[in-house]
């Protein structure tokens, strides 16, 4: 909306000759305008969303002892903590896009169409977890086919737009100058496995105090440079990275996630006063594979985002491990949990997680001139 003031100003014949407005043309100064605007949403609102949640007796359940007696005893506490704060970090996500990003851009679009749906499914899984008072919400079957029918709509986006299907199909890898295989009807899988790793990532790494928000704002921030660079020819062509036309924009988007993930920090920080629950943390996961989508950097958010793979791996690996040799790797999955079993305290845990979530992002960045 910000961007067409210079417009309407001009048309009502006010402030002529005043260029302190044109700033609204730049996609950087709105970027960090969107962050700025998305963390004071959090901050200023939160505590009203944190009264509203408790009002409505909307508090995270705990697994019982007899699931897992030791992580009880840790986060036995915790029971009652107000969840489904997702809806204050995408609301500020929302308003902050609507306020500072082109609509006529259709990538902002596919965007938070992503986000928004991951949400409402995320949304429905903590309902149901709340109202059955256990830590089992939806099925897995049923969660995995809203994301695959999600990602299979985005694909075909990609795949049916003429101006966007040829790139779409190409596959980059990090420290790579150009595309290294075409994948042709391939890319349905691959946008699947982005789309769906990525939500279930983030998932998976919210379960500790400010851990997935954390690790949010460092990935939201690497990716607000990278879609900013692949929508400028110049830079793109500089810095030999692929250019889409309508990445730029999606700079907004993705500052605009980072300030909301850090102003939701301030009430998640521990001891959290709230949780994102399902509700934010599928919505996150979806949002960032979009971005790495947009930008034709997928494969770099492995690398960005580090941290959710890792979390995501160690339960797979876990679970592989236990149905093939009876055996576990680690004390318990996902892997933040094995280091608190292992004796680490939850905020130790966190934000060495964070520094991680840091180091990585910046080996990210490097792959910028590292081509």
């Amino acid at each position: 909306m910000l961007y067409y003031l210079t417009h309407f100003v001009d048309c009502l014949g006010w402030f002529r000759g005043a260029r302190v407005l044109n700033v609204f043309q730049y996609i950087s100064f709105r970027a960090l305008g969107a962050g700025l605007t998305a963390f004071l949403v959090c901050v200023f609102f939160g505590e009203m969303v944190i009264r509203g949640l408790v009002s409505l007796k909307l508090g995270q359940p705990i697994r019982s002892a007899e699931e897992v007696h030791r992580l009880n005893e840790l986060h036995g506490s915790k029971k009652g903590t107000p969840t489904m704060g997702g809806i204050l970090l995408i609301g500020a996500v929302l308003v902050s896009v609507f306020l500072w990003a082109r609509p006529d851009n259709p990538f902002v679009w596919l965007a938070l169409v992503t986000m928004v749906v991951l949400g409402g499914l995320g949304f429905y899984d903590d309902w149901l977890k709340i109202r059955k008072k256990n830590s089992i919400g939806i099925s897995s079957r049923l969660k995995f086919l809203v994301q695959c029918l999600l990602a299979a709509g985005i694909t075909a986006y990609f795949l049916l737009t003429p101006s966007l299907t040829k790139q779409a199909q190409e596959l980059y890898l990090p420290f790579m100058k150009g595309p290294v295989l075409n994948l042709g009807l391939w890319t349905y899988l691959f946008y699947l496995l982005i789309i769906v790793g990525s939500s279930n990532a983030v998932n998976l790494t919210d379960g500790l105090d400010g851990l997935a928000a954390g690790c949010t704002v460092m990935t939201g921030i690497c990716f607000g440079v990278f879609t900013y660079l692949a929508g400028n020819y110049k830079a793109a062509t500089y810095l030999q990275i692929p250019y889409y036309y309508f990445s730029g924009e999606l700079a907004v988007v993705s500052l605009a996630l980072a300030g909301a993930s850090l102003g939701f920090l301030w009430w998640n920080c521990h001891p959290a006063k709230v949780f994102m629950g399902d509700t934010g943390s599928l919505a996150i996961g979806g949002l960032l594979g979009i971005l790495a989508i947009c930008c034709k950097q997928e494969l770099l958010l492995a690398v960005v985002g580090g941290v959710f793979v890792a979390e995501a791996l160690s339960v797979i690996l876990q679970v592989a491990s236990f149905k093939l040799t009876g055996k576990r790797i680690f004390k318990m999955s996902p892997l933040h949990h094995h280091f608190e079993l292992s004796g680490w305290k939850e905020s130790t845990v966190t934000v060495r997680f964070w520094i991680m979530g840091i180091i990585l992002g910046f080996i990210g960045l490097a792959t910028l001139k590292l081509r």
